[in-house]
């Protein structure tokens, strides 16, 4: 768990550096707002490649141990990069290139462990994900502390390096010597075991080659719902959001909506939790989005889908833990880009954000069902 929280504060430090770097250029201008699409492109839309790459390259013929302390390496080396290239003063464009991939290939690098360390559990998803909404709303907001938020992310990127590599953090693996990557990953239809034993594993290949292949279209389910879940949040219009402390206590339920959804996934399950939130959230967001409280509660009910989407992601191709992570995050720009440019008002609007957010649930449902087959 420990370096669960410490990718989280990474994650948070990460994307405040990102959109720091990018608002300490002003706040409205053309050439920003070009960057800022070039840079969400490639931090969003390139993860499923990254993480694809990464699946391939990083965890073939590795020990479950040396392919952590890669994705640590390669987490540390984004991490530096990112800090590098938002205090070095590198040219508008230039710079949203360099964050960019910078912040693609730490979200996939830290998902990637994250989602082997979490056990089969979706409660370590939502702790790593949540702090990037601080830290996206902290650059937006006080981008002249850009330096300060640097400095404390180079600092992360040295310990980073040093406590992927240190033999405490694997002291819950075991004798790793004798552990395969695979070996740490349950069946589609069981929970991840990091301590599982690797015996009988070549017995078992093609059984579970031939359930990952029946989870394509769970997981093209499952990335279209981030998809159209977005387009649905996006299309909202919430009035009222007018200052940083609104903008502050809007982050914070949308921190704790993801913060809070992998664990009320492990006490309840998935199904019905999803149901009461996602049809809660999209009354409240549909029709609702004038009132700044409900608003919130809206946001947070919501936002406790998020981490069991990539749980479940996971849980349909557990020996791609990389492509899991990056499929959510990769429709999740083009669904927000989509979403700001439909300008619909009144029922329509309504009916937009209901139906979007609906397909979501359904096809959460779906694809949980796929797994108790």
């Amino acid at each position: 768990m420990l370096i669960t929280f410490f990718n989280a504060i990474s994650h948070f430090l990460v994307d405040a550096a990102c959109v720091a770097a990018l608002f300490s250029f002003g706040t409205e201008t053309l050439a920003l707002s070009s960057a800022v699409i070039v840079y969400n492109t490639l931090a969003f839309s390139t993860q499923c490649l990254v993480g694809l790459l990464m699946d391939r390259v990083l965890r073939r013929d590795r020990t479950r141990s040396d392919y952590l302390m890669l994705c640590g390496t390669v987490q540390a080396a984004a991490m530096f990069l990112v800090a590098a290239a938002a205090i070095y003063p590198f040219g508008l464009m230039i710079k949203a290139v360099l964050i960019g991939l910078g912040n693609s290939v730490f979200h996939v690098a830290g998902g990637s462990v994250t989602l082997d360390r979490s056990g089969g559990k979706a409660a370590p998803l939502g702790i790593f994900v949540a702090p990037g909404a601080f830290g996206v709303t902290l650059g937006v907001l006080y981008p002249q502390i850009i330096d300060y938020i640097c400095a404390a992310l180079g600092i992360a990127a040295v310990a980073c390096f040093s406590i992927y590599r240190r033999s405490v953090f694997y002291k819950d693996l075991g004798d790793t010597a004798e552990k395969t990557m695979a070996a740490g990953q349950a069946s589609v239809h069981g929970a991840a075991d990091p301590n599982a034993d690797g015996k009988g594993l070549a017995a078992d290949t093609l059984t579970r080659k031939a359930a990952q292949s029946d989870s394509i279209l769970p997981v093209a389910f499952l990335t279209f719902a981030v998809a159209v879940r977005a387009i649905g949040g996006s299309a909202a219009e919430f009035t009222w959001k007018t200052g940083a402390a609104t903008s502050l206590l809007l982050t914070l339920f949308v921190f704790l909506g993801k913060a809070l959804g992998g664990f009320v996934c492990g006490r309840l399950g998935v199904v019905k939790p999803a149901i009461a939130s996602i049809v809660v959230a999209a009354i409240l967001t549909a029709f609702f989005a004038w009132s700044m409280p409900l608003s919130f509660v809206g946001q947070l009910l919501i936002n406790l889908s998020m981490p069991v989407t990539l749980w479940l992601m996971y849980r349909h191709i557990p020996d791609y833990p990389g492509l899991a992570f990056g499929l959510a995050a990769s429709a999740l720009w083009p669904g927000t880009l989509i979403g700001g440019l439909i300008k619909l008002t009144g029922p329509l609007q309504s009916l937009l954000i209901i139906v979007c957010f609906l397909l979501g649930l359904g096809a959460i449902i779906y694809s949980e069902k796929v797994l108790r087959k």
